[in-house]
């Protein structure tokens, strides 16, 4: 499985202060869309509406977006995901996961509670 990410124009950075590196999500974590961000459609195509910038979902991304809630846990949505994705590689599946919400967190898209 493999977790497209699409082509968000974010400012980046050549230098970054370790404090800004985002840790993975707990497993037993919610994740939830951040403030100002939220699912929209555009042009029929799902996307990710964040301040100034908007990213395109489909497929596996899309699946885990939709279950960033506030509701279900990180090992929910990877086990969901596993089971929909029963061909590919179990450890794969939610090393792919991971990384996306770490992603989707290092842009300000995504807020975790415990």
């Amino acid at each position: 499985m493999s977790i497209p990410v699409g082509h968000p124009r974010a400012p980046s950075s050549p230098q970054r202060n370790l404090e800004e590196l985002t840790m993975p999500p707990e497993l037993n974590s919610r994740p939830r869309l951040a403030p100002g961000c939220r699912l929209g459609e555009n042009s029929q195509q799902r996307v990710l509406l964040m301040p100034e910038r908007a990213l395109r979902l489909n497929g596996p991304s899309l699946e885990i977006v939709e279950r960033c809630d506030g509701q279900h846990t990180v090992e929910q949505i990877v086990r969901e995901l596993q089971k929909i994705y029963s061909k590919a590689e179990p450890q794969k599946v939610e090393q792919d996961i991971l990384g996306y919400l770490a992603l989707l967190q290092e842009r300000r898209a995504l807020d975790f509670e415990l």
